[in-house]
């Protein structure tokens, strides 16, 4: 692991996102909760929360990090897609760009696993970091819109 025990404590947020695309009538099912499985939106919201806060125990040489914020959401993108987006905070000496990128990762994975069954040609199509900022390093922002491809 990188030695951060030198550097400063500062605010810290990352967010990152994942493209998820899947059937349009199942993406109406999905959104509109009415999925077999059940609220797959929730589901996802909390898996993705749950794999941010064990960020360190998946992607080996990561920090543990006492995460401050975590938030998920999911919008329509296109005619057949979903954009998750994963946020996470802290105050400390490393960055949460790790944190916000595994978070939207799994997301996207528990979509898919809740409409596999009906779907089977659903997947993820990308997973970025769009937005940095605090420490060292300061602002970072990914070119263009941040559902461009």
């Amino acid at each position: 692991m990188v030695d951060v025990s030198t550097k400063a404590a500062t605010h810290r947020v990352a967010r990152a996102e994942a493209i998820f695309r899947l059937d349009p009538d199942i993406r109406e099912l999905l959104l509109t909760g009415k999925l077999k499985k059940g609220e797959a939106l929730a589901v996802a919201r909390i898996a993705g929360i749950q794999a941010a806060k064990l960020t360190d125990r998946l992607i080996p040489l990561c920090h543990s990090l006492a995460l401050d914020h975590v938030r998920i959401d999911f919008e329509p993108h296109g005619e057949d897609m979903v954009r998750i987006t994963a946020e996470a905070a802290t105050t400390g000496p490393t960055g949460v760009e790790m944190e916000a990128m595994t978070a939207a990762s799994v997301a996207g994975l528990t979509l898919y696993d809740m409409v596999k069954g009906r779907c089977r040609g659903a997947r993820i199509e990308r997973v970025r970091l769009i937005h940095k900022s605090g420490g060292k390093s300061g602002t970072w922002d990914a070119a263009g819109p941040e559902g461009a491809a």
